[in-house]
């Protein structure tokens, strides 16, 4: 009779680990459960031979799949995972065995990332390792999230339930980052538009009239001689300046975000830069909905998978991208570990609106905390619909004040000493 490996809970939360005799996974979960341990891992132990066969069938099978190169740079792209979760999903609902399904996947992939991370998948599986493990030896398309979920979906038997609830999480999740992109393609095209003519204005325009006023020798008002000199910035004929200001215009949204990026990289420039997202006036709202929304969806998408809360919650506050909720997290945390609510320390941290927290308060009253997650985070996209709109309804008179008053000041700075030429000439004829 087969032994297996196992890892699992005890009624106070503290890890066991142990070896199970079973003629299958599934009767080594019933008799794990039947001692009182939630199993976390079970996994079927190899004798020797075993060993060695599947070690030269792994070789066989990678020689069969080396015949081409992949280079693998960044993750694995949303899409493309939303994609195959949703076809194992389906291939697993209709009864094919766990690894014909990868291999069907793997084959009909174009050479690239995930095709190759489908190969080392595949091995892993044939070799004996559970689907979650082999997961979570590829980081670059399986975050922790992902192989806890199929790690839980497995031990229940839901392979395929929880691999369809992962394709919806991951759906809901791309339609919020579409719809707050979709909105933001117009006033930053307009701005990259507007300060390409500006700078084109102060390079080429300016100079010319600049030789107009030192022919006639007019002088100049300080707005004139202040667009005069920005110009002479831009263009770079400023005595000893190295480098034009269009360069530095240029590459400034490069520099911009590279800077924030090596901020962010330090723990106390992340929680600065994510505290001050969270302030600003109109985009702080956007930024509050939204984290409300993904850090719900995600807990609430966990608990209905069976993955135990505190773990869940873990989970959930290193997947949220914000400080600011990482914190509350953790707070809750501690707090159902100690054995109080999870609503009284999110209260406290006053970082979600009170429906929020009533609305989980209830869920524990009533033991449907998932499901009312779920719900708060379905309220959350419509108001981060809501929340869009408004930014965009208070960008566009914005943009249009801003770039009236640059457009008005080069034409004021311009006209200006046209005029004193004008009066000037006229003057000479009397």
């Amino acid at each position: 009779m087969p032994t297996y490996a196992y890892e699992a809970l005890n009624s106070a939360g503290k890890s066991q680990k142990g070896t199970i005799e079973a003629t299958s996974s599934e009767e080594a979960i019933q008799r794990i459960k039947s001692q009182g341990f939630f199993p976390t891992s079970v996994r079927e132990q190899k004798v020797k031979g075993d060993l060695d066969a599947g070690k030269a069938g792994t070789v066989r099978t990678s020689k069969k799949k080396g015949k081409g190169l992949s280079i693998s740079i960044g993750r694995v792209g949303l899409k493309k995972l939303t994609t195959f979760t949703r076809q194992l999903s389906t291939l697993q609902d209709a009864g094919l065995p766990l690894l014909r399904s990868l291999q069907i996947l793997e084959s009909q992939q174009r050479p690239g990332q995930l095709k190759t991370i489908l190969s080392g998948v595949c091995e892993d599986v044939e070799s004996g390792s559970t689907l979650s493990d082999a997961f979570s030896k590829q980081p670059k398309a399986f975050d922790r999230l992902y192989c806890k979920m199929v790690n839980a979906g497995e031990i229940g038997g839901v392979l395929d339930v929880i691999l369809q609830r992962l394709a919806d999480f991951m759906e809901k999740g791309q339609r919020l980052r579409r719809r707050i992109k979709g909105a933001l393609i117009y006033p930053i095209a307009v701005i990259l538009i507007a300060t390409a003519i500006v700078t084109g204005i102060m390079y080429y325009v300016i100079p010319k009239f600049q030789e107009i006023f030192n022919d006639f020798d007019v002088a100049l008002p300080k707005l004139t001689i202040f667009l005069i000199d920005a110009s002479r910035w831009v263009a770079g004929n400023n005595p000893g300046q190295n480098i034009p200001g269009a360069i530095w215009i240029m590459f400034s949204p490069v520099l911009v975000f590279i800077f924030l990026k090596l901020i962010r990289k330090t723990g106390p420039g992340r929680a600065v830069t994510d505290v001050i997202r969270t302030k600003i006036p109109g985009l702080g709202t956007l930024v509050r909905k939204t984290s409300i929304a993904r850090f719900t969806r995600t807990l609430g998408t966990l608990i209905s998978a069976g993955v135990p809360i505190l773990e869940a919650i873990l989970i959930t506050r290193d997947t949220s991208g914000n400080y600011v909720y990482e914190k509350a997290l953790t707070k809750v945390h501690d707090s159902i570990r100690e054995g109080e609510t999870f609503a009284a320390p999110l209260r406290e941290s006053k970082v979600c609106d009170a429906i929020v927290v009533n609305m989980i308060d209830v869920g524990e009253e009533t033991g449907d905390l998932d499901v009312m997650l779920m719900k708060i985070a379905d309220n959350y996209d419509e108001e981060v619909d809501v929340a869009v709109q408004g930014l965009l309804s208070l960008l566009e008179p914005a943009m249009v004040v801003v770039l009236g008053s640059i457009v008005g000041g080069i034409v004021l700075a311009l006209f200006l000493p046209l005029v004193s030429m004008i009066e000037s000439v006229s003057q000479a004829k009397v």
